[in-house]
Parts: structure tokens; sequence; C-alpha cells
């Protein structure tokens, strides 16, 4: 059986024959479409981990070449297909694949940049994790349990190479990273050792043939553990902020945008005041029904209403044993609002809410899984994490208050519908002469539209003003994220500082600024994708409208944006006529 690469280049090569016998296909966009193809193949076999969370399961038994010569393989590919992508002109390809040619040349250009200048192998543990390489074959039932355990059996006899190759390349790690690679380790070990154990039971068969394997990754991975916290902790006094330079480059490559640093952050500093007036706008009628004997006069520090008003809707709060039931309910709520109102065309494919494996906890609350565009099996997952049972009270209670009843729906509208689940599965369906716009979609635009989905839905009434509140109060997260991003990676901004912000600004609880300032920490370049994206989208929108006047269907608007896959957001708006 062809693999889902192969299955593509088939399709390719049959397009062009018939373009071919209508007149020719241009020879630029064959040239750039035979080199494109042959990118993918050689990144997905470079890339195991990554072609099983596509969709394509030629390599589900292979994991990545984590030594240095590994690297360095990746480099010399990267450089070659940089300098053939160079040969190609632009201006010769059509509307699409000059669209793919800009997506596939920045994709390249930040993978020589990461493997040259930022290096992380040499300092992140965190990209030594085999986890999610195990997960990836357990989560969907792409094919028969017995051959999914056969493929992690291969996996997991892989697993201390790559343990080995961390000892061997790692030093001086920040200490922010250190520490999260031995929570998450614990959570690959309770995954080969316990989690596996459902599949194992679909295929009782491959117990013992697997058995060998299993054991042997447990003991590497105790063992790499101990390394960790022993001689990796002690010595773990790198520096978390990648630096001015760096952080200005990654930022690019990583946003695709044409907006420059310094233009993010004063758009970022102008929304917070818009955004903190529209929630005090929000707040006042609400806190006239919770406290009706205050005096109008009382009600004049804004941040001090806004604060009283969350603080009283985060008394409905949900816990870790009913927090992923009440997402299931949001969800139907959600879609029944979306399809009533005819926001955007519903997908059919399946979804389901899952407790967070536990060996990915630590970065985020909540992810969304989607299938790759290869993926023969659809569905997604929209992963909740709950509290740890060794959580004292007052953090879970924390925790709670922050994701209470109201931001648990607008986290499911984010997350879900009309957010990512719903993005995602419109963007699988988007169909070109190759894979580039699939395979590295842009995450800005992905998050930048899940923002703007939890927008549309307070617009259109949905959960009252009490959800408008959280919608607002995560518009302002979003905001900060990038300020943070910025001010701490290219700056000198202190911990205290991003605590104060987030706490006096965000209004977020304390557990959240502690965990935001944790990620902020680990993710430089990731926290400005939902801002910038969410500002370009919101740019998308109002340059419609100028042309076009105010949108009555907003379903075909909104089809009309999400059908051209998951392109950086300037490219939506050019293939718009914007």
């Amino acid at each position: 059986m062809l693999s889902g690469m192969a299955q593509l280049l088939v399709f390719v090569v049959s397009v062009l024959l018939l373009a071919a016998g209508c007149g020719g296909a241009r020879s630029s966009d064959a040239e750039f479409e035979t080199l494109a193809n042959g990118y993918l193949e050689g990144f997905l076999e470079l890339s195991p981990e990554w072609a099983t969370q596509l969709g394509d399961h030629s390599y589900d038994h292979l994991l990545s070449d984590y030594t240095l010569n590994g690297v360095d393989e990746g480099l010399r590919f990267e450089r070659g297909f940089q300098r053939r992508l160079a040969a190609i002109d632009p201006a010769g390809l059509n509307e699409t694949n000059a669209v793919d040619y800009e997506i596939l040349r920045n994709r390249i250009d930040s993978s020589i940049f990461a493997a040259e200048e930022l290096r992380e192998h040499e300092w992140n543990p965190l990209v030594y994790n085999p986890g999610g390489s195990i997960y990836a074959l357990v989560a969907r039932d792409f094919a028969p349990a017995a051959e999914r355990l056969r493929n992690a059996k291969a996996r997991l006899e892989a697993v201390p190479g790559v343990l080995a190759a961390a000892r061997a390349n790692l030093n001086n790690p920040p200490l922010v990273h250190t520490e999260t690679a031995i929570l998450q380790n614990g959570g690959v070990i309770g995954l080969v050792r316990d989690d596996l154990e459902e599949l194992v039971k679909q295929a009782p068969e491959i117990r013992e043939e697997l058995a060998p394997a299993r054991e042997a990754a447990v003991a590497a991975l105790e063992e790499y553990g101990k390394w960790l916290k022993e001689d990796l902790l002690p010595r773990s006094n790198g520096n978390f902020r990648i630096g001015e330079q760096r952080f200005r480059r990654k930022l690019a490559y990583r946003l695709h945008s044409d907006l420059s640093m310094e233009q993010i952050l004063a758009r970022a500093e102008e929304a917070l005041a818009e955004t903190h007036a529209a929630m005090y706008e929000t707040a006042l009628p609400l806190h006239e029904r919770f406290f009706p004997d205050v005096s109008d006069a009382d009600r004049s520090d804004e941040k001090k209403i806004v604060r009283e008003v969350l603080d009283k809707l985060a008394e409905t709060r949900p816990t870790s044993e009913t927090i992923v039931d009440d997402a299931r309910r949001d969800l139907e709520e959600v879609t029944a609002f979306t399809r009533e109102k005819r926001l955007i065309s519903l997908p059919e494919e399946p979804l389901e809410i899952i407790v967070m494996p536990e060996f990915q906890r630590g970065v985020s609350v909540a992810y969304c899984d989607s299938p790759g565009p290869l993926e023969k099996n659809a569905k997604t997952f929209y992963a909740i994490a709950p509290t740890h049972e060794n959580w004292s009270e007052e953090r879970s209670e924390s925790l709670y208050r922050e994701y209470n009843s109201y931001m648990l729906k607008d986290l499911t509208i984010h997350e879900a519908t009309p957010g990512h689940y719903l993005q995602l599965a419109h963007s699988n369906r988007f169909q070109a002469p190759t894979m580039i716009r699939g395979v590295f979609y842009s995450g800005p635009f992905v998050e930048g539209w899940a923002v703007y989905a939890e927008q549309v839905m307070a617009e259109h009434g949905y959960g009252g003003p009490e959800v408008r509140m959280q919608q607002l109060k995560m518009l302002v997260r979003a905001i900060l994220n990038a300020i943070l991003d910025q001010k701490i990676h290219a700056g000198s901004m202190t911990e205290q500082e991003a605590m104060d912000l987030m706490i006096n600004e965000g209004f977020q609880e304390d557990g959240e600024a502690a965990g935001k300032w944790r990620r902020a920490c680990l993710t430089s370049a990731q926290l400005s994708t939902y801002f910038v994206g969410n500002a370009e989208v919101r740019d998308i929108r109002e340059a419609w409208e100028e042309q076009h006047g105010p949108i009555n269907d907003f379903q075909a608007f909104h089809d009309k944006v999400l059908s051209f896959g998951s392109p950086p957001a300037k490219f939506v708006r050019r293939l718009m006529g914007l």
C-alpha cells in the first residue's frame, strides 16, 4: 500500500499530465511542485515523529536522529533545498504555488536559523521528550492495535538512543527547561508503563513481544530522570532569554508577518487600553446587579469594578471531577449556537474531549490535537489538564477560579467550535498541487482565528455579558502574551514585573500568572502568535467591510476566509483580493 506522501506524489503527477494534455503547465510551476514534494518526502523521512502526526505512517517505526550527526544531516538537507528553491523565480508561478513558495522559503530559512544559531539541541532538554512519538501511535485508531504496538515497540527500542544523545548534547540549560523536563519525564514513564495497557488489551498477543522493549524503555527513562535531577539540574545555569537579535529573527520566521517587533508592541499597548475600556463598560451593569447597594460614585475605579465582577463570576467554577463533563456540555451548547446563528459551516469530523496526558503537561492548560492533513482517521482531541493530585487545595482553587464555568465556555470556543477544531477541519479540506500549506501551517493564523472566534461568539451574544467578560479577559491575556514575549526575551523583564503585569493589568489569578511566566520562559516567540494572528484576522475583516460594507452573511464570509487552508494571514488577505 502506498504511503500518504507516495499517494500524494502519484496525484501530483496525474495533475501535471492532465495539465500537459490541455496545453501544458507552466514550467516554473512544474519545477516548483517537483521540488516542493521532494522536500516534503525528505522532510518526513528525517522527521518520523512529525510524519506520524501529519498522517503519513510510513515511518511509524522510526525516531529522528538526535545525535550531532543527525543535526548536521538535517542542516545539509535544508541548505540543499534552499539553493534549489532560490533558482526558481516566484514571479512565474500561479497564485497558489506563489503563496506556497513563500511558505516553503520561510520554513527552510527558519530551520537553518534554528540549527545554526538557536541550537536548542545543546540547551533545551524538552527537545528530547519521546512521549509524543509513542502517544501518537496510541491516540488514533488509524491501524489495527497489533500493527501500532509493533511500531511502538520499534520506537521504544530507540528511546535509549534518544536519551543518550540528550546526555551527550546538553550543556548548561536554563533551569526552567530542566525542571519542566523532569516533570514531563515522569509522565512519559507513566505513558509507557501504564497508559499503553489500554492498547495492549486490544491485542494481547503482542504483550510478550512488547514487554522487553517496554521494560528497557522504562529503565532508560528512570535512569535519565535520575541524570536530569542529579547531574543536569545542578548545572542548569543557562539564560532562558534568547536575546534581542535572535528573538527578532525567530519572531519574524514564526509570524511570517509584515509587522515589525516595534509595531507589534505599539499595537499591543494600544489594544490593551481599548480592551480595558471595553471590560469596564461590560462589567458596569453586572456590578450593579451583583452589588446593588454600591453607589454610582463608588463605581468610578474601573479596575476595581472589573476585578470585583470577575471575582464574582469565578465563584461558579468546575472541579477536577467535573471539568471534562462540563466542557462536553459546553461543546454541545457552542455548536448549537454556531449552527443557529449561521456563523460558519460546521464540520462533521469527530471531536473528543479528553484529560491531557501527563507527559504533555506543564506548558498549557488545554490544547487541540487536530489530525494531520494526511491522516485518514480525522478525530480531533480537545485535551484539558485538571489539577494534579499532589496540588494543594489553594493551588487547585486558584486554577478553577481562573478557568471558571464562564471561562471554560470561552476556552471551549477557542479550542473547539468555532475555534481550532473547526478551523483546522476546514483547513484539511484545502487542496493544492503540493501539501506545503497543510504541513507547514501558520501558527499565528490558527491561533489568531481561535481568538477571533471567541470575539465573534461574544459579538453575537453567546453566554451574555458573563461570557463576554471572560472573552475580553482572554483577549487581554493574548495582548499581554505578546508584550511578555518581547519584553522577556528581547529585554530584561523580571518574574516579579511579569507577575505584576499579568495580575494587575490582566486580572489573572496568581497560579495562572505563575504558569504563564514559566511558559513564556520556555517558548520564545510562540506567545506572540495569539495577538498578532488575531490582529491580522481582524484586519482581513475590516478590509472586507471597507470594500463590501457590513457583513450580512457571516457563514459565507467565514467560509471564504477559511477556504485557503492555514497560510499566514497576509496571504489570506491577498487571496481574498484585499
